[in-house]
């Protein structure tokens, strides 16, 4: 699994073959500049959504609940699970937290929508984790992670993202569970994978993204380098004169247009030029022509 944000993003992802793409809130950090993936709205994620859908074909889409999108009511959740499948175009929704989402996820499977639960570091509750902070490092809460899951199953969740925890426990809730496993900084054990596209492809080069680039990201390209040296020679190729050179200046005038076209030009500066010579003269022979004078 990997992230997709826009028609562009989901054409690479869909194309190399990835097996479900997901519409992340993870696009409040990477795609809007901001610090967590708190502030992105439903009007925002379908936006997206509706983007990617455009570009894939093949991949399975998971579009991300955000932050107040769920937690309220069961209502609310129905109500906004229900916009990512017929405003979105997504084929499921995925919701972050164990036991205590397992009754909202349940009545959204209940009603015939597909969902992905997801334990262990919930970035949507840093405010309740203290940041971005790796999870299940003790024996009791590793243990709590192992029943998050289990509750996920039984509610209903066709997979389950483990994010941020010490391998062995992400193996032990996938030895646990009968349902598939994504793992993102798990470890190896888990069922499949999933990075963030920018990160995994090093588009986030500005200093600012590189403070959030996580460690147990494996980056498969260079691309933000790439970007910025074409976009540098780009700019020096303007400033030089050299670009566009004959080889992009594509369209032309038959040389009979181009002569007329010259003539037009020609006779239209004659004319200005002459009621530029009016205009003057009009001007000297006004009253307005003795108060400019006087400044």
């Amino acid at each position: 699994m990997v992230t997709a944000y826009d028609y562009p993003s989901a054409l690479h992802v869909d194309l190399a073959g990835i097996d479900i793409v997901l519409c992340g809130d993870s696009v409040a950090m990477v795609e809007l500049g901001y610090d967590t993936t708190q502030p992105v709205d439903m009007e925002q994620m379908l936006h997206h959504c509706k983007a990617v859908a455009r570009g894939t074909k093949r991949s399975l889409i998971v579009g991300d609940m955000p932050f107040g999108s769920y937690e309220v009511s069961e209502e609310l959740a129905m109500t906004n699970a229900f916009r990512f499948i017929k405003e979105g175009f997504t084929d499921a929704v995925k919701i972050e937290g164990g036991r205590d989402r397992a009754h909202i996820v349940e009545k959204i499977v209940k009603n015939g929508i597909a969902v992905m639960g997801h334990v262990g570091l919930t970035p949507q509750a840093i405010s309740v984790l203290g940041g971005f902070r790796a999870q299940g490092r003790t024996a009791v809460k590793a243990r709590g992670l192992v029943d998050d899951a289990l509750a996920l199953q039984e509610a209903g969740a066709f997979a389950v993202v483990v994010e941020c925890v010490p391998a062995p426990v992400a193996q032990a809730i996938t030895e646990a569970l009968e349902i598939p496993t994504i793992g993102i900084g798990a470890g190896p054990h888990t069922c499949g994978q999933v990075l963030v596209y920018h990160d995994m492809l090093g588009m986030t080069t500005h200093p600012h993204h590189e403070a959030f680039v996580p460690r147990f990201c494996k980056r498969y390209a260079q691309l933000g380098n790439v970007i910025r040296e074409g976009l540098e020679s780009f700019k020096q190729d303007v400033e030089a004169g050299t670009f566009p050179s004959e080889a992009y200046s594509p369209y032309k005038m038959p040389a009979a247009e181009l002569r007329a076209f010259q003539a037009l030009m020609a006779q239209d500066a004659t004319s200005r030029q002459t009621q530029a010579h009016r205009a003057a003269e009009r001007l000297k022979q006004s009253d307005e022509y003795e108060q400019i004078k006087l400044y």
